[in-house]
C-alpha cells in the first residue's frame, strides 16, 4: 500500500518551503516594484510572478521530477566535474558568500536601523548580527526540528504579521497609484520580468527542493510518484502564498508613493506604510516581520550549505560547516548590504541561465534519451553567453569600463541574439541547441535500436 501524506502535512512542509524562500529581500523588491510600476502595476507584478515565483516553481517540480539525489547528481549529467563546479559555486552564492549575510544585513537596515542614531550605526550592526547568527546557529545545528520549528512556528506568524498590514493597507488605501517611472513607463512586463531574478529564489529552489523531498520521504512517503505528487503540491502551497504576499506588497508600494514619495529601495516604503498605518507599533511589527523572515531563510541555507560539503569533504563534520558558514557570514554581513548586493550581482548574471537551462534540460531530457552531449552542448553555449554577461556586471559594480578584449564579443552578442539587451540572449541559443542535439541523439538512438534488431 503506497503511504500518501494528510493535508496538514502538505500545509506544513508548504509553509516550511515558502519561510525558506521567503526573506527580507522579497519584502523589499515588491515594494520597489509598486512604487515604480504606480497605475501600470499590473503588468509589472504579472512579469515579476512569472520569474520571482515560476521559476523557483520550476526548480522545485524539476529536482522531483529528476529523481536525483541532489543538485550535484543532476548537474554532473553535464559531467562529473561540472556538477561539483556548478553546485559549489551555487551554494556558496545563496550561501556563505552573498545570501546569508544579506539576511543579516537587510533585516537591520529595515527592521533596526531606524532606530539607531547615525553615529552608532555600525556597532549597533555589529551586535544585532552577531545575535542574529548566533539564533541561526542554534537552530541549523539541529535540522531535524526544522518543519516544527519553521515550518509550523515561524512562517506563520510571518504570514499573520504581514497580512495584518496588507489588509490594513487594502481596507484604507493611504493613497492612490501614481504614473509610473523609469523603464516602467514604456516596458512594465519586462522590466518587472527582470526584478523577479533580484530574489535568487530560482537558485535557491534547486537546494531547497531537496529539503522538501528529504521530509516528504521522512513521513515514509516511499514511491517516486508519491515523492513528485507531494512536493508539486507542497511546492504549489508554497507558491501561492508567495504570489499572494507579492501582490500585496506590490499594491502597498503602488499607493505609497503620493504619501511617502519615492524611495531607492523597498525598505522605506515598508516602515514607512507601517507608521502610517500603526506609528511605533508599526514599525515594531514591521522589524518582527523583517527578522522572522531572515531567520528562517538564513537557517534553511546554512543546514543545506553545511549538508552539502559535508557530503563533499566527509572529513569535516556537518556542525563543524554549520559554524564555519555562520561566522563567515556575520563577517560578511558587517561589510554593510551595498557591498553585498554589489558583488553578488556578476556571479547572478551568470549563474542563473545556467541554473534556468539545467531545468529545461531535466524536463526533457526523456526525449532526447537523457544523452550527454545535449546537456554538454547546451551548457556550453549558455556558460559562452552568461560568463559575459557576468563580467559586465562585474565591471559595472566596480565602476570600470569593460576591458578591451570583451568589446567585439559583446557588440558582436548585441547583433546577433535575439533579447540579449534585456539579459535573455541566451535562451535562443539554448533552445536551438536542444533542438538540434536532441534530434541528433533520437536519431543515433533509432539507428543503435536498428543495429541491434
Amino acid at each position: 500500500m503506497k503511504k500518501k501524506l494528510s493535508t496538514s502535512n502538505y500545509i506544513a512542509i508548504g509553509f516550511m518551503l515558502f519561510a525558506l524562500f521567503f526573506g527580507a529581500g522579497n519584502l523589499i523588491f515588491p515594494a520597489q516594484l509598486g512604487q515604480y510600476s504606480g497605475i501600470s502595476l499590473t503588468p509589472a507584478i504579472i512579469g515579476f510572478l512569472i520569474t520571482g515565483v515560476g521559476l523557483p516553481l520550476l526548480g522545485i517540480f524539476a529536482m522531483g521530477f529528476s529523481g536525483s539525489r541532489d543538485l550535484q547528481d543532476l548537474a554532473s549529467r553535464v559531467s562529473p566535474g561540472y556538477g561539483v563546479f556548478f553546485t559549489s559555486l551555487l551554494y556558496l552564492t545563496i550561501g556563505a558568500f552573498f545570501a546569508i549575510p544579506r539576511t543579516g544585513t537587510v533585516a537591520y537596515d529595515v527592521g533596526i536601523s531606524t532606530f539607531v542614531s547615525e553615529g552608532s550605526q555600525q556597532i549597533a550592526l555589529f551586535i544585532f548580527t552577531l545575535i542574529f547568527f548566533v539564533v541561526v546557529l542554534l537552530f541549523s545545528l539541529y535540522p531535524a526540528k526544522l518543519v516544527d520549528n519553521v515550518g509550523k512556528i515561524l512562517a506563520p506568524a510571518l504570514v499573520l504579521l504581514l497580512a495584518i498590514l496588507l489588509i490594513t493597507a487594502l481596507v484604507n488605501p493611504m493613497g492612490t497609484q501614481q504614473a509610473p517611472e523609469g523603464s516602467y513607463v514604456n516596458a512594465a512586463f519586462m522590466t518587472g520580468f527582470l526584478e523577479g531574478y533580484n530574489t535568487m529564489d530560482a537558485l535557491a529552489a534547486l537546494v531547497f527542493g531537496i529539503i522538501v523531498i528529504s521530509t516528504v520521504k521522512s513521513f515514509g512517503v516511499t514511491s517516486k510518484s508519491e515523492v513528485l505528487a507531494a512536493t508539486a503540491k507542497s511546492g504549489g502551497v508554497a507558491i501561492m502564498l508567495l504570489a499572494v504576499v507579492y501582490v500585496g506588497i506590490a499594491y502597498l508600494g503602488s499607493i505609497s508613493t503620493g504619501r511617502l514619495g519615492l524611495f531607492d529601495t523597498g525598505g522605506p516604503v515598508l516602515s514607512g506604510s507601517a507608521e502610517y498605518y500603526f506609528g511605533t507599533l508599526g514599525s515594531i511589527m514591521l522589524a518582527v516581520a523583517i527578522i522572522l523572515a531572515c531567520l528562517t531563510t538564513a537557517i534553511g541555507l546554512i543546514i543545506a550549505n553545511a549538508e552539502y560539503f559535508h557530503k563533499l569533504l566527509p572529513k569535516i563534520s556537518y556542525k563543524m560547516f554549520v559554524v564555519i558558514f555562520t561566522a563567515f557570514s556575520f563577517i560578511i554581513a558587517n561589510f554593510g548590504l551595498a557591498n553585498i548586493i554589489g558583488f553578488s550581482v556578476p556571479v547572478l548574471m551568470f549563474l542563473y541561465p545556467l541554473a534556468v537551462v539545467l531545468m529545461i534540460l531535466t524536463f526533457l531530457s526523456p526525449l532526447f534519451n537523457h544523452a550527454r552531449m545535449v546537456y554538454v552542448a547546451t551548457t556550453i553555449v549558455t556558460f559562452l553567453i552568461s560568463i559575459f554577461d557576468g563580467l559586465t556586471a562585474l565591471c559595472d559594480s566596480l565602476g570600470w569600463d569593460n576591458f578591451g578584449w570583451m568589446v567585439p564579443i559583446l557588440k558582436f552578442y548585441e547583433q546577433v541574439l535575439p533579447l540579449y539587451g534585456i539579459g535573455l540572449g541566451w535562451l535562443i541559443p539554448a533552445l536551438i541547441v536542444i533542438a538540434i542535439t536532441g534530434i541528433i541523439a533520437r536519431i543515433q538512438k533509432v539507428s543503435k535500436t536498428q543495429e541491434v534488431h
